[in-house]
């Protein structure tokens, strides 16, 4: 290790450039904390909540989805587009 890394890493006292990362709670996916909510493609006032408003699914990260749960969900929105419940894609501005 040279004299000058030493001395930048003194300096910010952290090698990440000071940038700060919050370790905040992670979200809870809802399908798991309450069996009695079931994902239905018939039910298109839940599934809302899993699109955008430019009709993209929204990604787990933002829903808080399980990976397993999730994947029921997209599949729930596709059947719910096919029978025309839900938009494929949002016409105009």
């Amino acid at each position: 290790m040279s004299a000058g890394a030493v001395a930048d890493e003194s300096k910010n006292g952290d090698r990440d450039g000071g940038k700060k990362r919050s370790l905040g709670r992670r979200k809870q996916c809802k399908f798991c904390g309450d069996e009695a909510l079931k994902i239905d493609y018939k039910d298109a006032g839940l599934l809302k909540y899993f699109i955008t408003d430019r009709g993209k699914l929204v990604p787990r990260r933002l829903s808080g989805n399980c990976a397993k749960h999730q994947r029921e969900i997209a599949v729930a929105v596709n059947r719910a587009r096919m029978i025309a419940l839900m938009p494929f894609a949002v016409t105009g501005s």
